[in-house]
């Protein structure tokens, strides 16, 4: 049995009220004693009808007030005759007569202002959980498209900066002070390609890898420089956009590329030799 259906059903506002048949009266006794959530519902529902009748409570007529005190004063005569015998030729107090129709409406208007007033809040209930539902589905929403903009805002951000550096290798390749060196595979190796571009200037050294295979992330590409017919190390080769800056190189006649462990190596490793190029 889905017990929260059952209760949100109203079957216990109507229990309570007293609106429900034989059928429904004995079927809630029932339910009650078998499921706690249900006793606890209408105990909860009873006490919110308590607090809402002390609340809205109906104020008495003021002729009630002297009905009592006059049937309170008759009561004491009852209990001690002494009282009518001090004073057998009192005046008789005359009971004031309200009409029965009007006890009767007033106990009407009553009933029905506590069953508009179970009614307006059990709606009031259920508009709040509608709007809190749709709250949290706007706040659901809204937190999406703000990951997607600050998603879009990082990726616009990261092209820009790729076009930049794009832009400044462009301008630095076809600057008449480079010296370009072409670095194309050895044999058995004629796919690979890379290109070197030097300074003439301040001696900087920039690396454009054309077609260099992927390596595994435990190795790196190592840039050399032969000078005076030994290997300088020119720099190592790492992730970047466009030309990758390396090392100063004063002077050199040519320039390779190894294969290293991350990191790099003092000699390199002529068995990995990708590329070679001389200057000039």
């Amino acid at each position: 049995m889905d017990i929260q259906s059952y209760i949100l059903s109203g079957a216990i506002e109507s229990y309570v009220l007293g609106l429900s048949d034989a059928a429904e009266i004995a079927e809630l006794d029932r339910l009650r004693l078998d499921y706690p959530q249900i006793e606890a519902a209408i105990l909860a529902f009873e006490k919110s009808i308590e607090k809402d009748a002390l609340i809205s409570g109906v104020k008495p007529l003021p002729e009630m007030k002297q009905v009592l005190m006059t049937r309170l004063k008759l009561e004491f005569a009852d209990i001690d005759p002494a009282i009518a015998l001090l004073n057998p030729s009192g005046p008789k107090v005359q009971t004031p007569v309200i009409p029965i129709n009007q006890l009767q409406n007033n106990n009407n208007r009553f009933k029905y202002l506590s069953v508009a007033a179970m009614i307006i809040l059990v709606a009031s209930a259920g508009l709040n959980l509608y709007f809190y539902q749709q709250f949290q589905h706007a706040n659901n929403r809204y937190s999406a498209l703000l990951i997607q903009k600050n998603s879009l805002e990082a990726n616009m951000n990261g092209v820009q900066t790729k076009m930049l550096d794009l832009y400044q290798s462009m301008q630095m390749m076809g600057d008449p002070a480079m010296v370009k060196v072409m670095l194309p595979g050895i044999k058995g190796k004629e796919q690979n390609m890379a290109t070197v571009y030097w300074d003439s200037r301040s001696k900087d050294v920039y690396l454009l890898p054309n077609k260099l295979p992927q390596i595994q992330s435990n190795k790196q590409y190592q840039l050399w420089a032969m000078v005076d017919g030994k290997p300088v190390d020119a720099g190592m080769i790492s992730d970047c956009t466009g030309l990758c800056k390396l090392k100063n190189i004063p002077r050199a006649e040519a320039f390779a590329i190894t294969l290293e462990t991350m990191g790099g190596s003092p000699t390199p490793n002529m068995e990995q030799l990708l590329v070679l190029g001389k200057v000039g």
